[in-house]
């Protein structure tokens, strides 16, 4: 499993200047197509991954969703979750000052390690948080080899 360094700077301040030149233009874009629903179509949920001794356990905050909004698939070493976060309601006569809410389709898919179990996988939704267990197979653990 790859393990990329949290960066809170980098992850949660939006107001800091773009890193790329792609990122500056994905992000000109996005705003400028959505100017009815300024955050339509830019949803993308927060994943933490943690490994303990016997499994690995993906946590992804969906808030405002229920589960059957909610989509697991696993397929060889990609496990993904995708699904939609929808806008409730179009009022009409409504001016909106302020929408920090992302609404729209998502999808996220990590690479799991060979040494997973794919049979004894569960999924629970409770209070906005979907936390994915996945048991580690001791048959598939990887071993070293002694050079003679």
């Amino acid at each position: 499993m790859t393990l990329v360094k949290f960066s809170p700077k980098r992850d949660n301040d939006r107001s800091v200047a773009p890193r790329t030149f792609s990122e500056f233009i994905d992000t000109f874009f996005d705003e400028a197509l959505h100017t009815r629903r300024p955050m339509e179509g830019t949803f993308a949920p927060k994943m933490d991954i943690i490994e303990t001794e016997g499994s690995y356990e993906v946590s992804v905050l969906l808030p405002g969703l229920k589960k059957e909004d909610i989509k697991i698939d696993l397929e060889n070493r990609f496990l993904t979750v995708s699904g939609e976060r929808k806008v409730t309601e179009d009022r009409q006569g409504v001016k909106y000052h302020l929408v920090e809410a992302y609404y729209g389709s998502f999808s996220r898919t990590i690479t799991l390690p060979d040494n997973v179990n794919r049979e004894n996988v569960n999924a629970i939704f409770l209070d906005g948080i979907l936390k994915i267990t996945i048991e580690k197979d001791e048959k598939a653990v990887t071993r070293n080899i002694e050079i003679k």
